[in-house]
């Protein structure tokens, strides 16, 4: 079964090589769809070396346009089977695959969310992100009545089938609970696995920050309340 791994980057000179050449030495029939966010830092220069790798799609936007832009442009040249969004630093190991891949492999999932807070090994960094992630996962557990561990994860599996049938509208980190919201809503059958994780913080690139936590409960709210009204005034 093909796989599909989409890398969204901006601004990861540091990092985007030895990643992409991680996800190329895993064994698994694959494309992999990078695309670039109007980086600055070098990055897209970096990435000239990969366009001649047949299994790799380098793609690019004129302007920065947010994480969750980066994957729709990616998955409307999505050929495989299942996708896997590969951030583009090294938070996320490759090795850890063959995990988010086989409960759908086994018919029992249609979605895998990499947990990182179901025991995996994991570089011990900001208790304050923790106890963000944790606020963030709560209340789309409510909203959702699903009982995650970790919405926010940036590793997450899905049956191709699956995304083509959503239409994503948030363009920034408002993917993970515009995706969570719209899987749950949709009754599609999803799993939590543990997986490795090594964090990065602030001096060593990381994005994310306090403005993008208080965006990401405004989103939660957003896409479940509209998913609730859309059953709501269209029962089946």
């Amino acid at each position: 079964m093909k796989l599909t791994i989409i890398i969204p980057v901006y601004n990861e000179a540091n990092t985007i090589s030895t990643i992409v050449k991680r996800v190329m030495d895993v064994n698994y029939n694959k494309e992999i769809i990078i695309v670039d966010d109007a980086s600055t830092d070098g990055t897209k220069d970096i990435l000239y070396d990969f366009v001649k790798q047949t299994e790799v799609k380098v793609l690019y936007h004129k302007t920065n346009r947010g994480k969750g832009a980066a994957i729709q442009t990616a998955t409307k040249e999505i050929s495989g089977k299942i996708i896997i969004i590969q951030d583009a630093d090294l938070e996320y190991d490759p090795a850890d695959y063959p995990k988010l891949l086989q409960p759908i492999l086994d018919g029992k999932a249609d979605v895998v969310y990499g947990s990182r807070f179901l025991g995996g090994p994991h570089r011990v960094l900001l208790f304050w992100h923790y106890f963000g992630n944790t606020l963030l996962t709560l209340l789309s557990n409510i909203m959702t009545n699903l009982n995650l561990t970790d919405m926010e994860t940036g590793y997450k599996a899905f049956k191709s089938s699956v995304i083509q049938n959503i239409t994503l509208t948030s363009n920034r980190f408002g993917f993970e609970p515009e995706i969570t919201a719209k899987i749950a809503h949709g009754n599609y059958k999803i799993y939590e696995v543990p997986i490795s994780y090594s964090g990065r913080d602030y001096s060593e690139g990381k994005k994310i920050g306090w403005k993008d936590g208080i965006a990401a409960f405004y989103f939660i709210l957003k896409y479940n309340t509209k998913a609730l009204l859309s059953k709501i005034c269209n029962p089946r």
